[in-house]
């Protein structure tokens, strides 16, 4: 079986052999989200479930993604689990072997969709978010551009930061949000920068 880290009741309960409460955060896998599991169901269940794993928010996002570009099919997250338990590796005894993974339900908001989409890609390296300070004279703001767009870096978000910068006035800092082909891509790009320009701080905990 498969449950979110947000809200692993079901493994708890397993471990402590009697149902448990959890604590239930937000999840993808809201459908999963149940924080005491009933007494019954676990005392039917217990004696099939050869192994509980528990995955992350990120990985859900991502077989989501996976399941619409591949597969062409809009799967919720509690439907989505069991690849996102294969994506994140927590199967090695099924590698190599034919595997059946059970998709079950569609109910998903179109909002949460999207942001599952974006979140998907931003794990998969097609989405990155990096902070650059470049020279704020005529064309400083125009290089960066040219440079990502050279190198097949696509800006989706640009926001400019003048008033409560450490450097020179003459320095603007750069907050950008650019899609990438994938990981390999978006490591490219981040030495690219890092190549060109002095202060580039990479990922979204400097946003």
């Amino acid at each position: 079986g498969v449950e979110s880290e947000n809200c692993p009741s079901f493994s708890a309960s397993l471990k402590a052999k009697k149902a448990v409460y959890t604590e239930s955060l937000s999840t993808l896998a809201d459908g999963l989200a149940v924080p005491l599991v009933g007494v019954n169901a676990l005392e039917t269940a217990k004696d099939y479930t050869d192994k509980m794993v528990v995955v992350k928010e990120e990985s859900i996002a991502l077989a989501i993604l996976r399941l619409i570009e591949v597969e062409k099919s809009v799967i919720e997250g509690a439907g989505a689990v069991g690849l996102a338990a294969v994506i994140e590796g927590l199967l090695p005894e099924l590698k190599n072997k034919k595997v059946v993974i059970a998709l079950c339900g569609g109910n998903i908001d179109t909002t949460i969709l999207g942001r599952a989409i974006e979140r998907g890609l931003a794990v998969d390296g097609r989405l990155v978010r990096f902070v650059v300070t470049v020279s704020d004279r005529p064309g400083g703001i125009a290089e960066l551009a040219k440079l990502l767009s050279s190198n097949g870096a696509s800006i989706k978000d640009m926001f400019h930061e003048r008033a409560w910068l450490k450097s020179d006035v003459f320095s603007v800092q750069v907050k950008v949000v650019a899609e990438t082909r994938d990981q390999e891509h978006a490591d490219e790009i981040h030495a690219i920068l890092k190549a060109n320009y002095k202060q580039v701080a990479w990922g979204p905990r400097h946003f």
